[in-house]
């Protein structure tokens, strides 16, 4: 049975740690239960759990572990799709349709059997819903119009998908291992779906229970969430009904803390598990902590901030290369991100296809002011930047501000928690953000396409790639040379394309590249099989013991 939130919080009210984690105690408990996982991780950033919307880092994680989907990425080899609710696939010769065959008696937490009805239902929703997410459906010539036809059960344990060009197979599914494509209990979701009146921005009578799966879970994963409380904790508890290898623990906590040095007092005196977030420093300390180690894994996650072009001083050509000039990559690498990242200015993250590793600029303050006064700027300007107020963001974007005063460029930061910082950005109402962004699915065409595709720069685009959200017009050769690239069977060629890509968007784009980040966090010695993966969404916790 699926629980709201009022009953999450009486089932977990016999477990005095709970208790107080759920009311925010600011007291440490002097130790986690020992069927019980607890985390401490910034998770502000989580805006909604329900999959077809969801589109931030810390849900990834939570949805990984909580909803299955057709296919998933080999966390062992990152260039191979595994089957997760599928046990088998197969592609038309003309490379157009892909038949998968369910494996057998799936069900969903709530009991409810799992078939490819559902599967048709979750595709059907998300392309519907048309959130943030949807464009990696839609990509493929999906429309709310002949979603139906296009993705559809044709027997109990059969879904065909059909797609509009002959892309290579491992780009398609690639994507279908994405959080969008999560599989949702249709008997569920309908149950709890709102009447809508359709308009002529959403032309559907149903939010196919869009609004209850803000907080509500209709999934098949490992674990089932039980509770989310923004900023204060995510509880998953484990499914009984899952069909693969069953949690070893009974309960996992995500507790909110953004404090680098809370986490790590937390770790040590046994409060928590594992640390997240934990900065150069502390990840020194605590590697010296008897019973703590650590572990880390490289992440496909860029760092970056972006210049909105909406903002005429931004928009200028020599601008964003003059801010390109204004970083100083040599002191943030040596300090901030030491140990949890690596300088590199291209979009595509070393790991996937075609990645290149040029890193050309550097810090110079007297070709960023040429630069300025060649855009009619030789005495600078005042503009803002929107910050999550969480490390190593809030630290980057203090060491920015200095530099880019060194140029006469006055830098406001406005800080803010990551739902607020996101909001804002999505709504193409900032001039300057900076976060991070992870690749939904490990194919180049994941950045390639949300870094330089732009169909529609009104703001009624229904694309919100990052070039979107920065309002950048993008040349069309550029949009061209990606999508060229999806369907280049040659994997060298193909990876050609993408390196020649990269420079071109290294030297014209709006965006600034700072870091990929390697993920570090710290956990208690007595935890056994306690991993990171290639992605947030392959942070596993189901195989964690203690």
């Amino acid at each position: 049975m699926l629980h709201s939130l009022r009953t999450s919080v009486r089932v977990l009210s016999t477990s005095a740690a709970l208790s107080l984690l759920l009311a925010a105690a600011p007291q440490a408990f002097a130790a986690t239960p020992a069927d019980t996982l607890v985390e401490g991780f910034a998770i502000d950033d989580i805006i909604t759990i329900d999959p077809g919307e969801a589109f931030e880092l810390s849900t990834a994680e939570v949805t990984a572990n909580t909803y299955s989907k057709l296919v998933m990425l080999d966390p062992a080899d990152t260039s191979k799709v595994i089957g997760d609710l599928a046990a088998s696939w197969t592609v038309s010769d003309d490379g157009m349709t892909y038949t998968f065959k369910l494996k057998p008696d799936l069900k969903f937490a709530s009991g409810n059997p799992l078939t490819a009805e559902d599967v048709a239902f979750s595709f059907e929703r998300a392309v519907k819903l048309d959130k943030s997410p949807a464009f990696l459906l839609t990509q493929f010539g999906l429309t709310g119009d002949n979603v139906a036809e296009k993705a559809k059960a044709t027997a109990p344990d059969t879904f065909t998908f059909t797609v509009d060009k002959a892309y290579a197979p491992s780009f398609v599914l690639n994507v279908l291992t994405a959080t969008v494509a999560s599989v949702v209990d249709k008997k569920v979701a309908t149950e709890h779906a709102k009447a809508m009146t359709p308009s002529a921005d959403y032309k559907y009578d149903s939010d196919f229970g869009n609004e209850w799966m803000k907080t509500g879970f209709a999934g098949s994963g490992p674990y089932k969430v039980l509770a989310w409380r923004a900023n204060e904790a995510v509880i998953m508890e484990a499914n009984p009904n899952y069909y693969g290898e069953k949690p070893k623990l009974k309960r996992v906590i995500y507790r909110h803390m953004k404090e680098s040095s809370g986490q790590r007092l937390a770790l040590e005196n046994g409060d928590i598990d594992v640390a997240r977030n934990l900065e150069p420093n502390d990840v020194d300390a605590v590697s010296k902590k008897e019973g703590i180690s650590l572990t880390s894994a490289p992440k496909g996650t860029i760092y970056y901030f972006s210049l909105n072009q909406k903002n005429a001083n931004l928009a200028k050509p020599e601008v964003a290369e003059a801010f390109k000039y204004l970083v100083d990559y040599d002191a943030i690498g040596a300090t901030l991100i030491k140990g949890i990242g690596e300088i590199h200015q291209t979009f595509l993250p070393k790991g996937q296809l075609g990645a290149l590793n040029d890193n050309p600029y550097k810090l110079d303050v007297a070709k960023a002011k040429e630069l300025l006064a060649k855009a009619g700027l030789k005495d600078g300007f005042t503009v803002t930047m929107d910050v999550r107020n969480t490390q190593p963001v809030t630290g980057i974007a203090e060491s920015v501000q200095q530099t880019l005063a060194q140029a006469g460029i006055k830098l406001e930061i406005i800080p803010g928690d990551g739902k607020q910082t996101l909001t804002k950005y999505r709504a193409r109402t900032h001039d300057i953000y900076i976060g991070q962004w992870g690749s939904d699915y490990f194919d180049p065409n994941s950045n390639a396409e949300t870094f330089t595709v732009n169909a529609d720069n009104s703001d009624e685009g229904k694309n919100k790639t990052l070039a979107w959200r920065n309002a950048w017009d993008v040349p069309k050769d550029l949009s061209d040379a990606g999508k060229g690239a999806l369907l280049e069977k040659d994997a060298a060629k193909r990876a050609a394309t993408y390196e020649d890509l990269q420079k071109k968007v290294l030297a014209q784009s709006p965006f600034v590249i700072v870091f990929q980040q390697t993920e570090v966090a710290g956990y208690s010695s007595k935890l056994k099989d306690f991993k990171l993966g290639p992605s947030f969404d392959t942070n596993f916790v189901y195989p964690v013991s203690k």
